[in-house]
């Protein structure tokens, strides 16, 4: 098919094609007439134009009436007003899908390429119950619709940049940016704009997670010309800050992907706007119950990654806004601390979100602390951990507490600054339910790490009793190993070797007894070899020979300390996983970062785009015809879903979290439904505050009424006489 360079550029110019034609036909056919009419009233001055201006008076009006060789040119729905019949709707083949793509890979025919695209309009909006397109086709076949889907996905790209003078592959900001001011982009650049406009539509009409996967994979080599167009921009930001943040399987890390690498190209334009909205998905995604499963655990962990990785692309921006969160964060635990009689602050603070929050910017922390922005954060990070760890100093909170211990050890490895978390450890061990011997029975193996707190039926039972003391004597040997190397480790390990030993001595449990003896041994070993090496050193505090005490040993972990804390590592984690029954993945490639993150790089360098297309567009799948009947619930769930994650600039981000309750039911445990109702705490505040309605206390009324009349009804025994006594 072959069009005419006139008709084309008009085309082009002007995205609604089949109304410039019709426009110009009508100029067209106006003009001859004038001609006409100028004959008639002046024969001079028609006879002087046709002695010399020849051409404007031989004007061939055939060219009129002539209909393009296309067949998307011609346009039912743009014909005169006094034609109410509209032609009936033209398929497209598979033949015509073939020729097109033939015409576009051999010969870069501009024609095809421009029909391609609106057939890929129409494929894309093929469900839809408006008129979207214009002219109007039919695709009945899957075979078609799948062929468009997967040529233009496939293809367009590349098709497009040599059209527009881009780079072949990749590009900045300032290129596209500097390619729309030539008129190369003039004429073809709304080409570009068709093809993005379009995918971004389909991707909010479908629902397959594989399609939906595919179709970003592909949209995200263009992704850089969304400069040019800022409020694509935004509608791509949001539809993938959604796929990322409720998806599974591979699309989260394909979403992350794009929006990744919007911000490395793009920049500013859309890195603070994906900053805030990944940080306000992840906070999102951690409104959990009382406990977590694994596999929960690990999708949340993913989701922290993705967030980190986020946050290195351009460190001095990011540090503005883990700034304003951390601070935020602090916020919440100062007003915790100042109102400490009303039970709903501390439970914004001992909530999952909170926690996971903390989580995640101690990761942020210690994957940047060698930046001097992000350095400093480390210090009131540290100081909002410690202080949520003693804001309820009871056994009940010995998880939660526990996990704050990990995150400081974390921060002290990473910065190398020492944290003095051994005199929080130390608190926790020498209370009385883990002092004394338990009362409660062997219980249930409790996982610490999937619970923020215990009830006091579990807290009295001896399997949580000993599974608190090994990981408080993991994450005490844990601290004492980051300085088992340093000249000072005698005297930061003095204090807690006393206060151990007397827990030895006073406590009733043997099991603990035995753990705590094995941790005392190994520091006393530890001590005796930092002495040794201190005695025949000759250095002093002001000394740079410091940095050197022990290097050979700490380089190759030999300290007895060091080896006795891998051996607790590897015990934690056979223990952690004897308590999971069945091994869980959380949707493929969702569950672990690194190692799959590399595999879908590696994927989109092979030459198998046109095989993994085929399988997602298989060949019997087409969308179907939306029902007219608007459903106006769903639209709104739709529209809450995908405007979940839009960001506004001066957004509280933690402060506007629904927090969950944390009563404990003890009240109720006299009633049938207790054990239900400490698994939903929102039930127990919901039942105090319920009142009867006059419904049903006039049917109790009634209830009654008849129950009186009944018991009226019976006869009842006569009551003996005094006489009778």
């Amino acid at each position: 098919m072959t069009m005419s360079s006139d008709t084309e550029d008009s085309d082009i110019s002007n995205p609604a094609g089949g109304q410039s034609v019709y426009l110009s036909r009508k100029k067209a056919k106006e003009h001859v007439e004038q001609l006409q009419r100028l004959q008639e009233k002046d024969p001079e001055f028609y006879q002087y134009l046709k002695d010399h201006d020849k051409e404007l008076l031989e004007f061939n009006n055939k060219d009129i009436d002539e209909d393009e060789e296309t067949i998307f040119e011609a346009d039912e729905e743009t014909q005169p007003a006094v034609e109410s019949q509209k032609k009936p709707e033209k398929a497209v083949t598979t033949a015509m899908v073939d020729s097109w793509c033939k015409a576009i890979k051999e010969e870069r025919r501009l024609g095809a390429i421009r029909s391609m695209l609106r057939a890929f309009r129409f494929a894309c909006h093929c469900g839809d119950d408006s008129d979207v397109t214009s002219p109007k086709f039919s695709i009945v076949s899957s075979n078609v619709f799948n062929k468009i889907m997967v040529f233009v996905l496939n293809e367009m790209d590349g098709i497009l940049r040599g059209l527009l003078g881009a780079p072949n592959t990749g590009g900045r900001k300032e290129t596209i940016m500097d390619l729309t001011t030539t008129k190369t982009w003039t004429k073809h650049g709304t080409l570009m704009r068709i093809y993005l406009s379009n995918t971004l539509h389909i991707l909010t009409e479908m629902t397959d997670e594989q399609m939906i996967s595919f179709t970003l994979k592909r949209v995200k080599a263009s992704g850089v010309f969304l400069a040019a167009f800022p409020t694509l921009l935004r509608k791509y930001i949001k539809v993938a800050l959604h796929s990322w943040g409720t998806g599974r399987g591979a699309l989260p890390i394909v979403s992350f992907l794009f929006l990744r690498d919007l911000c490395v190209r793009l920049g500013s334009d859309c890195l603070d706007t994906c900053l805030k909205g990944m940080y306000k998905a992840y906070v999102m995604n951690c409104k959990l119950s009382k406990s977590v499963s694994r596999s929960k655990q690990q999708h949340i962990h993913f989701l922290g990654n993705c967030v980190t990785e986020l946050y290195g692309v351009d460190v001095p921006s990011a540090y503005q806004h883990a700034f304003v969160f951390i601070r935020q964060l602090g916020v919440i635990l100062r007003d915790a601390l100042t109102v400490r009689g009303d039970k709903k602050a501390y439970q914004k603070v001992y909530d999952w979100q909170f926690i996971s929050c903390l989580e995640l910017w101690t990761g942020v922390i210690c994957a940047y602390n060698s930046e001097a922005e992000f350095g400093p954060l480390a210090y009131p990070l540290a100081q909002i951990i410690s202080g949520v760890a003693s804001l309820v100093p009871t056994a009940r909170y010995i998880p939660l507490r526990l996990r704050c211990m990990k995150m400081l050890n974390r921060l002290a490895g990473a910065t190398g600054t020492y944290i003095p978390v051994s005199s929080h450890l130390l608190d926790m061990l020498e209370m009385k339910e883990l002092h004394k011997r338990s009362t409660g029975g062997v219980g249930k193996a409790v996982n610490l790490l999937s619970v923020k707190q215990v009830d006091k039926t579990t807290l009295k039972t001896r399997a949580f009793q000993e599974e608190c003391t090994y990981y408080l004597v993991e994450e005490l040997a844990e601290h004492l190993a980051q300085w088992s190397y340093s000249p000072a480790f005698f005297e930061l390990s003095f204090i807690p070797l006393v206060r151990l030993r007397s827990f030895c001595k006073s406590t009733d449990v043997d099991r603990s007894r035995r753990e705590i003896k094995d941790l005392i041994r190994q520091v006393e070993a530890n001590s005796e070899v930092t002495n040794s090496k201190r005695a025949t050193a000759d250095i002093s505090p002001d000394l740079i020979a410091i940095e050197s005490f022990l290097k050979a040993e700490k380089e190759s972990g030999s300290s007895p300390l060091s080896q006795f804390a891998d051996q607790l590592r590897l015990r934690a984690q056979q223990r952690i996983d004897a308590m999971v029954d069945s091994s869980v993945i959380v949707g493929a490639e969702s569950s672990i970062f690194s190692s799959k993150l590399s595999e879908i790089e590696e994927d989109e360098e092979h030459e198998a785009d046109e095989e993994e297309a085929n399988n997602v567009f298989s060949s019997s799948w087409l969308p179907e015809k939306k029902s007219k009947v608007p459903k106006e619930k769903p639209k709104e769930s739709k529209k809450r879903s995908h405007e979940e994650y839009e960001v506004e600039g001066d957004e509280d981000l933690v402060e506007d979290l629904v927090l969950s309750s944390d009563e404990d039911g003890d009240d109720k445990s006299k009633v049938d439904s207790a054990s239900e109702d400490e698994d939903h705490p929102s039930l127990q505040l919901s039942n105090k505050k319920r009142k009867p309605d006059n419904s049903s206390k006039q049917n109790t009324r009634n209830g009654r009424s008849v129950s009186n009349s009944s018991k009226k009804r019976r006869p009842r025994p006569k009551k003996a006489s005094k006489g009778s006594k």
